[in-house]
């Protein structure tokens, strides 16, 4: 397929990335906004090449009144596509997506059972709703020190609770995997909805190489960042859902309520054309990506004697993202952030790099051009700085099981004061603080602050890990509540 004759095919049936193009192809002389009107340039250059190609969907993909329905067009083929009832997409990532749906679960003091290792947007919508966590705490791989995910004992620990949903965090930032199936039938059978924030897992379900999707797999909901796994917009997402438990008619009203009432063009075409794309091209693209991913693995392996990869045969099932590349730092007794160090002086970039864990982030727009350099640039790397090898130990952002002080929305609004990290140590948190990425929370407001916690986060920024939204980032300090 040439270049032409693919975007061709793409274009007429992708409405909004049509629409996106045809606005630039055709003389408009807009008195709307957005203020720059597509000729900052003529004000400032370097303003002009960030803002010109930027374009809204109000009065730019669709007229201001929405007449010509693209937005509409696109996401019943999304749905049709990934199997959903209804779709949405959004211009603010899964953070938005997952606060319209979870705003849609209940009403305040409400129970909902929430996988440990969820994102901070999961825990911002539990303070936005006044929902009350049932935390699920994920079983732990003792070869690897990953969290393998959450076990059916867990949900099933918590029944008696009645909690108005499951929410899950599928694949984990890992590339790991729950046993859905299994959690989801039970789940079902107490006719509790299944809502999964598969951020990292927008590829999934389109190759027999790759898991299913959790629609697939029977869950009601699927949130993933179509600008992670996939090659779309930054801070674009998805939103698919079931209404067989679910209300959707709830979930649309928190959907518009949580989302600007100005959204941008681009994002929104590029998870139309990201569709359009995996519609025809899905099973071979993805498969490209594995077996890229695969030999490139195997090339810097064998270099080695110890394994240094996560692979699908570590786990259970094989429940692992095999497009997914962890490398295991502590088997060549090296530091993880010195190699990210190393590695950014020769322009290369990684997703996340903490003691023990590298992730390298690879998706559908890297070429076999892109692996070989890679390898080419870590090997000589990964033997210059290679030690001892130490056991594998797991990152605190997978391994604290939370103590509950007072619920998560009545710490965030409480009075707090800054107290020193030792003086912290037995208090509530009014700070959600975590690693980032990957963005767990080691605390949440309403949690005590034990000594792990506040000894491990300074030994993990100390190793050179961001941490993230504490009050201090010191961490000299810590925000609690007042007594």
């Amino acid at each position: 397929m040439n270049s032409s004759s693919g975007h061709s095919e793409l274009r007429q049936s992708a409405p909004l990335l049509d629409a996106y193009l045809s606005y630039f192809e055709t003389t408009k002389l807009p008195f709307t906004i957005p203020g720059h009107k597509q000729k900052a340039s003529q004000l400032d250059a370097g303003l002009g090449a960030v803002v010109d190609s930027d374009t809204p969907l109000y009065g730019g993909l669709d007229e201001i009144k929405l007449t010509r329905g693209v937005l509409k067009e696109a996401e019943r083929l999304a749905a049709k596509l990934w199997g959903a009832d209804y779709a949405r997409f959004s211009t603010g990532g899964s953070t938005h997506a997952n606060q319209a749906i979870i705003l849609a679960l209940g009403k305040p003091g409400d129970k909902v059972a929430v996988s440990r290792t969820a994102h901070r947007s999961v825990l911002s919508a539990l303070v936005l709703t006044g929902l009350e966590p049932i935390w699920l705490t994920p079983e732990i791989d003792t070869a690897t020190g990953v969290p393998l995910g959450i076990p059916l004992s867990e949900l099933e620990r918590v029944l008696d609770q009645k909690p108005v949903a499951l929410l899950l965090t599928e694949p984990g930032y890992l590339g790991t995997l729950s046993d859905l199936p299994a959690l989801i039938s039970t789940a079902h059978t107490h006719a509790i909805p299944v809502i999964v924030d598969a951020a990292w897992g927008g590829h999934f379900g389109f190759n027999s190489e790759l898991p299913q999707h959790v629609l697939q797999l029977g869950a009601d909901a699927l949130i993933t960042s179509v600008h992670k796994a996939l090659p779309g917009y930054s801070a674009s997402a998805l939103l698919l859902a079931q209404g067989k438990f679910l209300n959707l008619d709830r979930i649309e009203q928190n959907f518009e309520t949580t989302h600007t009432t100005s959204p941008a063009g681009a994002p929104l075409a590029s998870i139309d054309a990201v569709r359009a794309l995996l519609e025809a091209r899905g099973q071979e693209l993805t498969a490209a990506l594995v077996e890229s991913v695969n030999t490139f693995k195997e090339e810097v392996q064998k270099n080695f004697d110890l394994p240094i990869f996560l692979n699908p045969q570590d786990f259970p099932n094989s429940r692992f993202d095999s497009a997914k590349i962890v490398l295991r730092a502590n088997q060549l007794g090296l530091s993880g952030v010195e190699v990210e160090r190393q590695l950014e002086k020769q322009g290369v970039r990684v997703e996340m790099a903490d003691r023990d864990t590298i992730v390298f982030l690879a998706t559908l727009a890297d070429t076999t051009q892109d692996f070989s350099t890679l390898a080419a640039i870590l090997i000589p790397i990964l033997k210059h700085l290679q030690g001892v090898p130490r056991p594998s130990v797991t990152s605190l952002s997978w391994s604290i099981v939370p103590q509950i002080g007072i619920s998560i929305r009545d710490a965030y609004f409480a009075e707090s004061e800054l107290v020193d990290a030792k003086s912290a140590i037995g208090r509530i948190s009014a700070d959600l603080i975590a690693p980032y990425p990957p963005g767990v929370a080691v605390v949440a407001p309403g949690e005590i602050l034990t000594e792990e916690i506040v000894t491990g986060l300074s030994a993990t920024q100390a190793a050179g890990v961001r941490i993230a939204y504490a009050t201090d980032p010191t961490l000299e300090r810590f925000r609690v509540v007042k007594r």
